[in-house]
């Protein structure tokens, strides 16, 4: 009688994260080593279930968070490409950005701070779960994690192409899916460039 009562909690445990799961993106540039992804609401639900034994990081620059908004669910901000101001990105007309260079040891240093080992699960998000959620999570391969997940439509989602007033992303995302969010943001979770 006890085997079962502990079977029905596990699976009652583990039931509602296998089923949250996105499906694999076509794009090979959007797709991981570990396969996990979810969506912003998946990602909102398993933070709020599994609370400090999951380890959710934004991984945007900080300047861009400051514009496009921050929701402080995220555990800490861990930027994958920083911002180069001294450089230019003829190509796109922007600052050009550069890989962080301690990407990799800020979010194992994130997971020991909270007592975290290396099987727990760290959620990854970016502005529109492409361009840095796959790329973050590839640039973790090696590091012994178990259990890396990209959210597929980042903090911002994806753009709406027919919308009349231009191409705005609004779609899905965690801004466009009614979660917690706002402009103000938290300076015990936003990522500091030591002064040099």
């Amino acid at each position: 009688m006890t085997f079962n009562y502990l079977t029905g909690v596990a699976l009652a445990i583990v039931l509602p994260f296998t089923a949250l799961a996105a499906p694999e993106p076509a794009d090979p540039a959007r797709q991981t080593p570990w396969g996990l992804y979810l969506t912003s609401r998946e990602a909102f639900e398993m933070k709020q279930v599994e609370g400090d034994k999951v380890l959710f990081v934004d991984v945007r620059e900080p300047v861009e968070i400051m514009f496009t908004g921050f929701t402080d669910v995220v555990d800490k901000n861990i930027p994958f490409l920083l911002v180069n101001p001294s450089q230019w990105h003829a190509e796109k007309p922007v600052l050009r950005m550069e890989k962080n260079p301690d990407f990799s040891a800020g979010v194992l240093a994130a997971l020991k701070e909270r007592g975290l080992d290396k099987s727990t699960p760290i959620i990854l998000m970016c502005r529109s779960g492409g361009t840095r959620g796959a790329p973050s999570a590839r640039a973790l391969e090696g590091s012994g994690l178990s259990q890396v997940y990209v959210v597929v439509d980042g903090f911002e989602g994806s753009t709406a192409k027919d919308n009349p007033n231009g191409p705005f992303r609004s779609v899905n995302g965690w801004k466009n899916s009614g979660l917690p969010w706002g402009y103000q943001l938290n300076p015990d979770k936003i990522y500091m460039r030591a002064e040099e």
